[in-house]
């Protein structure tokens, strides 16, 4: 038990050890003053009408950061905010290794309740990218955990930046925000923002038994705030 605590303990430093790095790479880091806002499009969905926006350094760019803003989003007011990072699998082909899909299908729902905004980051597999996290999929199916599986490849737990959906919500305008989460590394990244963070708003999604192992180690070892 003492031996499952520290390293609980470890992984959480080394957690927020790399926040703090990320934070400090994107001081220096000159795409994160070089990215702007591409382009806009008016986008229909299942929840809504959305403003859909494209961030990147170059309007060249296949695969830039998006914001979908509910065409009812007042940044005069306190605004709900989901920041999404990209996971095709879940997203897309609904795997239910993990909960991000419906993750996103009801921060969809929510911010088109609340006239808010979903920030889609494009940060595969905590920032791995997609292959890398079949990789580590493959070392999860003989027996180590989602950290642990990171960690055998020699890839970080989790790569993912934040101080870009910082820069997003900055350029729209939005001051204070409602922010729909479950991860504390994203409240610290805002936090540590000209954001403010009014409130955080849990997003539970009941595990399934393709996930219950994923989401335990996510709460056990990374500090998500839920139970499983």
């Amino acid at each position: 038990m003492q031996v499952f605590v520290a390293a609980t303990l470890v992984v959480r430093l080394l957690l927020h050890l790399s926040s703090l790095a990320t934070k400090v790479a994107a001081t220096i880091n000159p795409y994160f003053n070089s990215m702007k806002r591409q382009v806009e499009a008016t986008m229909p969905t299942d929840w809504g009408t959305f403003r859909m926006i494209a961030y990147a350094e170059s309007e060249t760019e296949k695969m830039p950061h998006l914001a979908m803003a509910h065409e009812g989003m007042d940044t005069s007011k306190t605004v709900l905010v989901r920041m999404h990072s990209e996971c095709m699998t879940g997203d897309l082909f609904h795997s239910q290794r993990c909960d991000c899909g419906e993750q996103l299908d009801e921060a969809m729902r929510l911010v088109a309740e609340q006239n808010g905004m979903v920030i889609y980051l494009r940060q595969e597999g905590r920032g791995i990218g997609i292959i890398n996290k079949l990789h580590a999929y493959n070392l999860q199916d003989k027996g180590l955990d989602t950290v642990d599986a990171n960690v055998a490849l020699g890839l970080e737990v989790d790569s993912r930046d934040y101080q870009v959906a910082v820069k997003i919500m900055r350029d729209l305008g939005i001051k204070k925000i409602h922010l729909l989460t479950n991860n504390p590394l994203k409240i610290q990244a805002i936090d540590n923002s000209s954001v403010e963070v009014v409130s955080r708003i849990p997003l539970i999604i009941p595990a399934k038994d393709g996930n219950r192992n994923y989401l335990k180690t996510k709460e056990k070892q990374m500090g998500h705030l839920f139970n499983v």
